[in-house]
């Protein structure tokens, strides 16, 4: 029994919906598993945002099979490339490690204290503004899963303000989507397009590089100046960190050669993922300088970029053919506005498929795209692992997808005022 594709796309385009309204749904069904009662585990996992694509792609993989039959449905999987969900789970682990956490918490003291004024201020600037452009060089996922944690284990944890949270979480979603861009080769949206399009990093500092990091600054800048005064307070009133040992700088030089291993081999898995076993294994052998390793964490991102390359990969049948008709201005507040719902390392490389463009076309396209990647969850390929490494300090335990996108707003308008401006 064969099914048509068309058929197949218009299942996979509605399931994509579902999939986006239950991201925001999420609260209905947290509150459902409160309650408790039979199902209460059933709805505690589809509060989970990080299980929702996953778990809609199931479905969708499952109505395959009965409809076309099994061979059709692993036939599809075989045709995806997973390289980019293994590869953030590979990433967050080993970016997360106390060695490496303690290296780039280290530096960035080093630069606060340069700065006059509160430590902790400068601090929480410095983290916003510096760590969100090293996803230029050692990839976006690396550097939101090393904001995220520091960001968790300072200031979330003394602030309750649920406002400073949400304003904080979409300052650092958008920077992280904007600051992968001095590069070619480390934001997912730009790797999609820079062989198709011709673009270096030569490139991409000329005409990307430098609005990027003046409105990765200014939203950090802006941010820091918004909630000064609850910052020092809440420095003021927090306990003394207890001495830790120090962790060796051999142990510390070892884990900065796995994570550039795993940067340098991010498009060979199997070289990765081998990268990654011998990282679990040397951090079995050295537990002293060691935390908790991400790996619940890790899986669940990686379950959920998983679910949005399946889901997504049926997508093309209409968002390709809508943004060949745009012209450029309207590309980029579309792409803009269509990545909020979309991955958009997706969007672009549908975009890059489309023959005939012209270079502010794809400017546009790309500029767009990385514009947007801070407004939902599911905008950026990193911000799952920052939604992971935060949810549990925000109220209830979950980050209401609502919030966040009226958090990402002004940070977003900031990167569309600078992307805009003339060459």
């Amino acid at each position: 029994m064969s099914l048509s594709f068309s058929a197949v796309e218009l299942l996979a385009t509605v399931l994509f919906a579902i999939a986006i309204l239950h991201t925001f749904s999420v609260p209905v069904f947290a509150n459902l598993a409160h309650k408790g009662g039979r199902h209460a585990g059933l709805w505690h996992m589809l509060s989970e945002v990080e299980a929702v694509f996953g778990f809609w792609a199931s479905v969708l993989l499952l109505a395959m099979a009965a409809l076309a039959g099994t061979h059709a449905a692993i036939e599809y999987m075989d045709t995806r490339n997973f390289t980019e969900p293994l590869f953030v789970f590979a990433i967050m682990v080993i970016a997360a490690s106390r060695p490496i956490l303690d290296l780039v918490t280290y530096l960035v003291a080093v630069l606060a204290s340069a700065i006059p004024g509160n430590r902790s201020v400068a601090v929480f600037f410095v983290t916003l503004a510096l760590v969100p452009l090293l996803g230029s060089f050692i990839t976006e996922p690396a550097a939101m899963t090393l904001a995220a944690v520091m960001l968790r284990d300072t200031c979330f944890r003394q602030i309750e303000s649920a406002r400073f949270k949400y304003f904080t979480l979409g300052v650092l979603f958008v920077n992280v989507s904007i600051g992968g861009v001095l590069t070619s080769y480390a934001a997912p949206p730009v790797l999609m397009v820079a062989s198709a399009f011709g673009w270096d990093t030569a490139y991409m500092l000329a005409h990307f590089g430098w609005r990027a990091a003046c409105a990765v600054v200014l939203n950090a800048l802006i941010v820091t100046l918004c909630f000064r005064r609850l910052l020092i307070r809440a420095s003021a009133g927090a306990p003394q960190a207890r001495a830790r040992r120090e962790v060796p700088l051999s142990v510390t030089a070892v884990h900065v050669a796995f994570l550039a291993g795993v940067v340098l081999f991010a498009h060979h898995p199997a070289v990765f993922m081998g990268l990654l076993m011998l990282f679990i294994g040397y951090t079995e052998a050295y537990k002293e300088h060691q935390r908790p390793l991400l790996i619940k964490e890790g899986l669940m991102v990686g379950f959920f970029l998983a679910g949005l390359v399946v889901l997504g990969g049926l997508q093309k049948w209409w968002l390709q053919e809508l943004l060949a008709d745009m012209p450029p201005l309207v590309l980029y507040w579309g792409a803009a506005a269509l990545t909020a719902v979309t991955d958009n390392a997706a969007l672009t490389y549908l975009g890059s498929l489309v023959e005939g463009t012209s270079e502010a076309w794809r400017y546009m396209l790309v500029a767009g795209a990385v514009t947007g990647g801070g407004l939902t969850v599911i905008a950026n390929a990193p911000n799952p692992a920052g939604f992971a490494v935060l949810k549990s300090s925000f109220p209830g335990g979950t980050i209401t997808p609502l919030a966040l996108l009226l958090g990402a707003a002004l940070p977003t308008a900031v990167a569309a005022f600078f992307f805009l401006l003339p060459a």
